[in-house]
């Protein structure tokens, strides 16, 4: 038996004992968990088993240790009001945060942060990672982790602009079918009903065969399939909004369709739009990376992430992970923003932590 074994269980027996003694059960619960699983992958993989162990433990304190750091960074700069929101927020809420503003400040700054252009071919196809390319270069010679920084900016803008403008149309047609109702709310509600009965990838297939693959295209093709989402979400909330003895006193006052949505109606579905929002821009995103990867989404040399995937995919037989990591890097912000939604969920439910 290693050293590291020895030293590996005696650190976590002894860290159960602390929690024990002190009487931090949650604590105690967790390393002891931790010390029974890790016996059991011991005796299965033996020492490598129990450095995967510490190692993924050690990432997902390094996470938490960041996720913390930056809530109070967030809880100090911000104002009071926020703040005070900000303090209830859990740690997975803080990770979310941290991960899309990390995302933000790599698209915003993208031609600072990476070291060569998007489309610069700098060395040979497939040449493996050295000092001056992080993670080695793609198929055509160009650097790997400039085009990932890159991408940051096309994928998630593209996604972003997408899910506006389906948030748009979609919530300001719940709104109207609300406050309308009649024929015009059976009319929208069918129309809704139609575009969500054929799948979304078929639909997107369909239509940018048709119209071709250009970013507009793209942008109003994905916030066509999507806004009906929106607006059957928005027509529910509005719908409970709209038969408040308040909505019926500002039509009494004479008050036009216009000033029942902006001043009475909407201030009362903030937040379940809110959500909905991050919800919907996890939908598109994915969207737009599997149509990309299709070969139909953003169109080379533009860095994108679900095409740099397929570019690079060759690499898996060799047993290279590059091709990985901006699949992984969708996958992290599909991860981070749904943390944040839940959070933002559980608030407007009304549910308090026991």
């Amino acid at each position: 038996m290693s050293t590291f074994v020895i030293g590996y269980y005696a650190l976590l027996i002894g860290a159960s004992c602390l929690a024990a003694y002190f009487n931090k059960r949650n604590v105690f619960i967790l390393v002891f968990s931790l010390t029974m699983i890790s016996f059991i992958a011991g005796i299965i993989g033996g020492a490598p088993a129990l450095r995967f162990i510490t190692t993924a433990a050690g990432l997902l304190a390094l996470a938490a240790g960041t996720s913390y750091a930056f809530r109070e960074f967030l809880i100090i700069i911000t104002p009071a009001g926020v703040s005070k929101e900000l303090r209830t927020a859990p740690l997975t809420a803080a990770f979310g945060m941290f991960v899309i503003f990390t995302y933000a400040i790599a698209g915003v700054f993208a031609p600072v942060i990476a070291p060569f252009g998007e489309a610069q071919v700098i060395s040979s196809a497939f040449a493996p990672p050295d000092e001056t390319m992080l993670l080695g270069a793609d198929q055509l010679g160009r650097d790997m982790f400039s085009r990932i920084i890159y991408g940051a900016r096309n994928s998630v803008g593209l996604a972003l602009l997408a899910t506006m403008l389906a948030f748009f149309m979609g919530a300001f047609a719940g709104l109207l079918a609300a406050t309308k109702g009649g024929w015009f709310d059976q009319l929208i509600g069918r129309v809704a009903d139609v575009i969500m009965s054929v799948p979304s990838l078929i639909f997107a297939l369909l239509m940018l065969s048709i119209f071709g693959t250009n970013l507009v295209v793209i942008v109003i093709v994905v916030a066509v399939i999507y806004s009906p989402r929106v607006f059957r979400l928005t027509r529910a909330v509005a719908g409970n909004v709209v038969v408040m003895d308040y909505i019926e006193a500002a039509k009494l006052r004479g008050e036009g369709t216009w000033y029942l949505i902006r001043r009475e109606i909407l201030p009362n579905s903030t937040a379940p739009l809110i959500a909905e929002f991050g919800l919907e821009f996890c939908f598109v995103f994915l969207l737009i990376a599997g149509l990309s990867f299709l070969g139909l989404g953003i169109q080379p040399p533009t860095a994108d992430w679900g095409s740099m995937v397929r570019e690079n995919a060759t690499l898996i037989s060799f047993g290279e992970m590059t091709p990985l990591i901006p699949a992984a890097a969708i996958a992290l912000l599909t991860v981070a923003v749904n943390f944040v939604v839940d959070w933002m969920l559980f608030r407007s439910s009304g549910l308090k932590e026991v």
